[in-house]
Parts: C-alpha cells; sequence; structure tokens
C-alpha cells in the first residue's frame, strides 16, 4: 500500500477518503499517489462524486486537472473542434466540448475490466488544438504541428473529435515518430474517397491520403462496422486492394465481436497501432448525435467488445470522433463517446488491472 504523508500504510477506501476530502476543500482534480513501485510517480486522481458534485467546476474529460502541454504525461485527452471537412450534417465542432460535460459521470476505475488507469499512467486534460474554422487545410497544419509535440514528450494523445478529417494530420504525425503503423478503424464509411467535390481533404478521405504518404502498415489495417449505401457495386474494393481486412457490419450482425478481435490482435502483432473510432459505426438509434448516420449499426455492447480486444496492442494513439450535439437531444451520444475513450484509456500499454 502507498504510504501517507506520514508514513502510515493505509488501505484503498482510507486513500481514496482522504483524496477526495481533499478536493472537497479545493473542488477540483489534484495530483496525488498511489506510487508506481518502481518510480514512485504521482498520478492525477479524478475526484468522487461520492464527496464532489458532478455538476461542480468546470468541465474537463472525466473531471481530471487541465494543463496546457502534455509535459510530464503518460496520455493525455485532447480536442480538434473542427467540422468544416463534414459533407451532411455539421456541429461536431462542438464535440469535444460536450463529451467533456458528460464525462463527469465517469469513475476511476473500469468495473467490467478491473482497470485501475489512474494507478498506472499520468493523465490530464490538455485542452483543444487552436484550429482554424476559416481554413480545413490550414486546420491540418496546426494539428499535426500540435501532435508533433505532444508525440514528442512521450505522451499518448486520446482525442476527442471533431470530424473524421483530423485523422489524416495526426497520422501524419505518428508516423513521423514511429513509422508506418497499424490502424483499427471502426466506422460506418470507409473513409477513402479520393475526391469529393474536387477537394481531396475531407471527413471522408483521411485514409486515402494516409495511404498515399505511407503512413500506414496497410497489412495491419483493419477497417470494422462498414456499411450503407454506395457509390458503385463494391464501395470498399479499393480498401481490400490495399491490403486492408475489411469487416462489414453485416458480419457483426448478433453475434460478439470478441472472437473477431482475437484474429485483429494477431494481426496488428507487436508493432505499433493507432484506433481511430467513428461514433457512427454505433447504429443511430443508439448514437443519433452524428453528422452521417447509417442504419443497421453496431452496438455499444460490440463498440466496447472492440475497444477491450485491443488490450495487449501497442496502441500509440486513440481518437472518438465525429460527435455532433446539435443532433444528440438527450446527450447519450456524447455519454458514449466519453465512455469509449474512457475505455481506449483503459487498454493503453501499462494500465495496471486489479
Amino acid at each position: 500500500m502507498p504510504p501517507t504523508p506520514t508514513g502510515t500504510k493505509v488501505d484503498f477506501f482510507s486513500l481514496r477518503t482522504r483524496q477526495s476530502l481533499t478536493l472537497c476543500r479545493e473542488g477540483q482534480s489534484v495530483c496525488t499517489s498511489p506510487n508506481r513501485k518502481c518510480s514512485g510517480s504521482r498520478y492525477n486522481v479524478p475526484p468522487s462524486a461520492e464527496f464532489v458534485a458532478r455538476v461542480s467546476g468546470i468541465a474537463t474529460m472525466a473531471k481530471l486537472p487541465f494543463q496546457e502541454t502534455a509535459e510530464g504525461l503518460d496520455a493525455a485527452f485532447i480536442g480538434v473542434p473542427i467540422d468544416t471537412g463534414t459533407s451532411n450534417r455539421p456541429g461536431a465542432r462542438f464535440g469535444p466540448r460536450q463529451i467533456r460535460v458528460e464525462s463527469a459521470l465517469l469513475r476511476a476505475y473500469n468495473s467490467g475490466t478491473r482497470a485501475a488507469p489512474y494507478e498506472s499512467l499520468m493523465v490530464a486534460d490538455i485542452g483543444d488544438v487552436n484550429v482554424n474554422v476559416y481554413d480545413l487545410k490550414d486546420t491540418c497544419r496546426r494539428i499535426r504541428e500540435a501532435y508533433r509535440k505532444i508525440l514528442a514528450t512521450g505522451c499518448i494523445p486520446l482525442t476527442m473529435g471533431g470530424d473524421h478529417t483530423i485523422a489524416y494530420p495526426i497520422l501524419q504525425a505518428v508516423a513521423e515518430k514511429h513509422g508506418p503503423v497499424g490502424l483499427i478503424h471502426v466506422d460506418a464509411h470507409a473513409d477513402t474517397s479520393d475526391v469529393v467535390l474536387g477537394e481531396k481533404i475531407g471527413h471522408g478521405t483521411p485514409f486515402r491520403r494516409c495511404v498515399e504518404e505511407g503512413l500506414l502498415d496497410c497489412k495491419r489495417v483493419v477497417q470494422i462496422g462498414l456499411r450503407g449505401s454506395g457509390y458503385s457495386p463494391d464501395s470498399y474494393e479499393w480498401s481490400r486492394a490495399q491490403g486492408f481486412r475489411v469487416v462489414q457490419v453485416e458480419e457483426c450482425w448478433f453475434k460478439s465481436l470478441a472472437p473477431l478481435m482475437a484474429e485483429v490482435r494477431a494481426q496488428m502483432g507487436s508493432g505499433p497501432v493507432y484506433l481511430s473510432f467513428d461514433i457512427d459505426a454505433l447504429d443511430p438509434g443508439f448514437a443519433p448525435g452524428t453528422g452521417t448516420p447509417e442504419i443497421a449499426g453496431l452496438t455499444p455492447i460490440q463498440g466496447v467488445e472492440i475497444i477491450r480486444g485491443c488490450r495487449g496492442i501497442n496502441l500509440v494513439g486513440c481518437d472518438l470522433v465525429e460527435v455532433s450535439p446539435p443532433y444528440d437531444t438527450t446527450g447519450n451520444t456524447a455519454l458514449t463517446g466519453a465512455n469509449l475513450l474512457f475505455e481506449m484509456l483503459c487498454v493503453l500499454p501499462k494500465i495496471k488491472y486489479y
């Protein structure tokens, strides 16, 4: 057990009570123990709603502390509030803000997997990329430069979108650091179009651009949940031609995706992998607040199975994109997004499990 300031051993519940009482006085998250035996590092622990009201305080992801940079962090939540790459319903620029609001319901431990992320990694919310809402290409430059700085610290970014355009500049920065990466792409759409309305950059084109620039290890790419009407009889022919594994939604209906993820883990191997999760992969009955909804999608249970199935994979970055609060009248889409991001945190390398 970690020592108190006086050196006295305490059990977990006593420790949590002491932390929460401190939070009651300060009204915010604090940097506190437990300690890593190997390093003596201290971690940010979100305040418990047993002692601090969820509706109080400034909205950060999971009520974690905010800091300006990724320095000293193992993982960081970061928002990229753009929707200038969308082709249908806008509003994803408000996604990071609403995900943060709904994330107040999150607690410190994963009851399903017994993961203890805040006893494992130093995590904080580092705010949003300062995007240019008038210029998508300039926004991509700003995202790329911001992620270069984040990755240079050794921090793993957990991104709140924003539309799916953001995956392209993020992967540019990721590949600069790690080389071509594997990709687990969960989505209703392949996002491999070449040109849309004369433009090569948008939320329907990021993974075509990534392949062209050699950012992906194409034999280690899987796309899960693809569906909907298409512009040709086989909308996913290009993906398969690159070596991607394509798992259309029909292959996912009425079943657990745990066996699929065992195969995905074998496909990904030990190399670096990026996880990109478009909320429209889920059926719009569960997640209506998105820009390009497609019926007959995945369930939230299957979404959780996919993410939990990434445990043991060398994840170097994750995103959750396309939450559009104006179409999310109950807040449940943003709430689902917040929970999926927490699940991503819980499968990062070096996470402790009870």
